[in-house]
């Protein structure tokens, strides 16, 4: 470690996570769009974890829904698309020209040849044919302002369209034209999901065009992205930017430089936080939370051990790296919980170290406010995880 970099301990970096990340009492939020600006992304593939995260952070929760429902729908101040590593994510608005123009365009161009290489590897129709039933299908979707799938296959038929993909192999399936297209079209921006088919934890969505966005030059909205992410999540390495990212290393490295990341040092190594963000920050309040399954906090960081013990992971996470439910004491993973059949919010201490009185309280007070707000809503996670099972059975 360099002398001239200042040390940021985990307990500084924990009281640091708890007010950039929204959860510390004080610095909990007054809407949904405040919570997507601090954030900078909702991890959205699990459509029930974008609402139980912003409940999370809302100073009142009670309206979560509604208003999220209302910011998603109908005012469209933020949007639901593909974002970094083409996971699905819930942006501000504002912020979509830097997403596609920082990560969308590359990850888009790749599904784009994988889908001709597909459908040409199967026999299917050629590129061109493709590119017709493509714009056929964004004329539909104008016309109608939003549709599903299906509604898009009746007025152009050629997306019911299968091929057999990896014909031979252990993973061979069929695909339909329209899902896999549909799925280009979101990472290239020009689609966006809209309101889901059921309720707010329904996975079945309807598609609509993508909001106006300028381009913008590829390095500026990667700097952009970098200090949004960086004000959230800071200090954090480059291991931690790359993984978030899914960039390289020397996309990384540039985005760092632009916004004159200051380099300080961490457990792990160096790290990195915004101009002005290097300063002592002292001890607060402790604070605690129900976290959903992938919520951008627990997955904020590919290196976790300051805010996740090792010990504690094959409890919360699935074999692909999905984080579950996960319950928060001061700025760390202390344990994970689920919602049982009757709607009662179950939950365990898996680390009870620290984890007295005070924090069992304060995670019990957390838990029925959750309880509260969710109603008679029941609620599964996509990825389901060891403990999450063992919670949630009767």
């Amino acid at each position: 470690m360099s002398g001239s970099q200042r040390y940021i301990g985990a307990a500084e970096r924990r009281t640091r996570l708890g007010v950039g990340q929204r959860l510390a009492g004080p610095a909990r939020a007054r809407t949904p769009e405040e919570v997507a600006d601090s954030l900078v992304a909702l991890h959205g593939s699990d459509p029930a974890s974008v609402f139980l995260a912003v409940g999370a952070r809302l100073s009142d929760a009670s309206e979560t829904v509604a208003r999220l429902e209302r910011a998603l729908y109908e005012d469209r101040s933020l949007v639901r698309m593909h974002g970094m590593r083409h996971t699905v994510f819930v942006f501000p608005t504002a912020l979509v020209p830097v997403v596609h123009a920082s990560t969308g365009v590359a990850v888009a161009a790749r599904e784009r040849a994988s889908l001709i290489k597909d459908m040409a590897g199967a026999g299917a129709p050629d590129a061109r044919w493709l590119a017709e039933v493509e714009a056929s299908a964004l004329a539909a979707l104008a016309l109608r302002g939003e549709a599903t799938a299906a509604e898009l296959a009746r007025d152009e038929p050629r997306l019911k369209e299968q091929f057999v993909y990896a014909a031979g192999k252990s993973y061979e399936g069929t695909h339909t034209v329209s899902s896999r297209l549909l799925r280009v079209l979101g990472a290239e921006g020009r689609v966006v999901r809209g309101r889901p088919l059921g309720s707010w934890t329904s996975t079945q969505f309807r598609w609509a065009p993508a909001p106006p966005a300028a381009e913008r030059p590829v390095a500026e909205a990667q700097a952009e992205l970098t200090g949004g992410w960086l004000a959230a999540c800071g200090p954090a390495t480059e291991a931690d930017l790359k993984w978030w990212t899914g960039w390289k290393v020397s996309d990384v490295r540039a985005a760092l430089k632009a916004v004159g990341a200051v380099p300080v040092s961490v457990d792990e190594g160096t790290a990195y936080v915004l101009p002005g963000a290097a300063e002592p920050v002292g001890p607060a309040a402790p604070w605690a939370a129900l976290l959903p399954a992938l919520d951008p906090t627990a997955m904020g960081w590919r290196q976790r051990d300051w805010y996740c013990p090792e010990e504690l992971r094959p409890a919360l996470f699935d074999r692909s790296g999905n984080i579950g439910p996960t319950v928060w004491w001061d700025g760390r993973i202390v344990g994970g919980w689920a919602q049982r059949p009757d709607g009662d919010i179950a939950w365990r201490l898996l680390d009870t170290a620290g984890a007295g009185r005070e924090a069992r309280e304060a995670i019990g007070a957390e838990a029925s406010r959750l309880r509260h707000w969710v109603g008679a809503t029941r609620v599964t996670p996509r990825f389901r995880t060891p403990l999450e099972r063992e919670l949630a059975a009767p």
